[in-house]
């Protein structure tokens, strides 16, 4: 069986081949339409991050995603290039399971399974930094199984005084990734649980789950090392990123959230580059629901 960072690797290497041939393919047709034109095409690939969450570890390897059993095609097409629009797929949050993986980071119950609610639509979150505060709205409405499992983790104070450990700076990806007690991309809570929005768009044969989409500046989503691998490492995006539709979104950034971590990616990657840890240390002081 591979290991976690064979399996990260891997799909870091697919994810580059398919952005590299989208870029080739547009190349092409710019060359088509425009007569006698040389285009030089500047593929910049920036150091994409697999975030996991559970048992496998760290940070992103972006691989195209197999939608959970309640995987339904969007109830309308989606703009190029951009997120679906979201169709509840049947059964939403009525069978939500969180099977064991690998031993957790930090002692923590799993959360209930089988039915949670979707209502209330929203939880608010506060999430206190060293760095300064993140005011986080939760969407139960589109990813309760997700927003469950993040509540009960917050609860226990499974993210109380963990770090922050990767900070992207590339120009398609610019994500601050938090939720590990080991600080190494490594951990998780001891048990996983399936993809929810976007994925569930998505019939699993569709070969859009492996093209790239945007996710906006102030979106939050969960990390992960395959299809249906969350635990709880999750990202915050400060910048429109792009990467395929196999992370769930479950929330967004307030203002005064997305100012904090504009002030952490100024400061940079601890060494140079655009991936690693953050050059100002972030520490999580802790994630209470408001």
């Amino acid at each position: 069986m591979p290991s976690n960072e064979q399996r990260r690797e891997t799909a870091k290497r697919k994810l580059e081949r398919q952005l590299e041939r989208r870029a080739e393919q547009a190349r092409k047709r710019r060359i088509a339409t425009i007569a006698g034109s040389v285009v030089a095409a500047i593929v910049v690939i920036g150091a994409v991050v697999t975030f996991v969450v559970t048992r496998d570890d760290s940070d992103t390897t972006a691989s195209a995603q197999t939608p959970s059993p309640t995987t339904s095609a969007p109830a309308q097409p989606a703009a190029e290039g951009q997120l679906p629009a979201f169709a509840a797929p049947a059964g939403l949050g009525a069978d939500c399971q969180y099977p064991a993986a690998d031993p957790a980071s930090k002692q923590v119950n799993p959360p209930r399974s089988g039915q949670v609610p979707t209502d209330p639509a929203e939880v608010s979150v506060s999430m206190t930094t060293n760095q300064g505060n993140l005011g986080l709205l939760l969407d139960n409405a589109k990813a309760p199984c997700t927003v469950n499992s993040f509540a009960s983790l917050a609860q226990q104070g499974y993210f109380n005084e963990t770090p922050c450990h990767r900070l992207t700076t590339s120009p398609t990806l610019s994500v601050l990734q938090c939720g590990d007690p080991t600080g190494q991309g490594t951990g998780g809570p001891g048990y996983e649980f399936a993809n929810e929005y976007p994925t569930n768009q998505y019939r699993p044969d569709d070969p859009a789950l492996q093209e790239a989409v945007l996710y906006p500046r102030g979106t939050i989503a969960m990390a992960n090392a395959g299809p249906n691998t969350n635990g709880s490492q999750f990202f915050l995006v400060y910048k429109d990123s792009q990467l395929p539709p196999g992370y769930t979104v479950f929330g967004k950034i307030d203002e005064t959230g997305l100012a904090t971590l504009d002030k952490i990616a100024q400061a940079g990657v601890a060494g140079g580059g655009q991936d690693g840890a953050p050059a100002n240390e972030v520490q999580v002081k802790s994630i209470l629901l408001d």
